[in-house]
C-alpha cells in the first residue's frame, strides 16, 4: 500500500478518485487497511492506480501536492 509513484511522469494534469471496497484489494492491502471497508483509489488518465489511500481528503489533497487536478468518479 506505500509503493512510490513519481507523479513528475505524468503530462496528463487530470487524476481520478474513487471508492474501492477494500474486500476487493489482495490479502496483503487488506491486512493493512485494517478495520476500514474501504479505500480511495487515485487513477490516471490511462486508468493506471497512482494511490490508495484511507481517506477521501486525503486523496484529493495528495493529487492538488503533486499538481494534478482530481475528478470523482462515482
Amino acid at each position: 500500500m506505500n509503493t512510490p509513484f513519481n507523479f513528475d511522469q505524468s503530462d496528463n494534469r487530470i487524476v481520478y478518485v474513487k471508492t474501492v471496497d477494500v474486500a476487493d484489494l489482495p490479502q496483503e492491502v487488506r491486512a493493512e487497511a485494517g478495520d476500514l471497508s474501504h479505500l480511495y483509489a487515485v487513477h490516471s488518465a490511462d486508468g493506471a492506480q497512482l494511490a490508495l489511500v484511507a481517506d477521501r481528503r486525503m486523496a484529493f489533497v495528495l493529487a492538488r501536492q503533486n499538481d494534478f487536478a482530481p475528478v470523482a468518479v462515482h
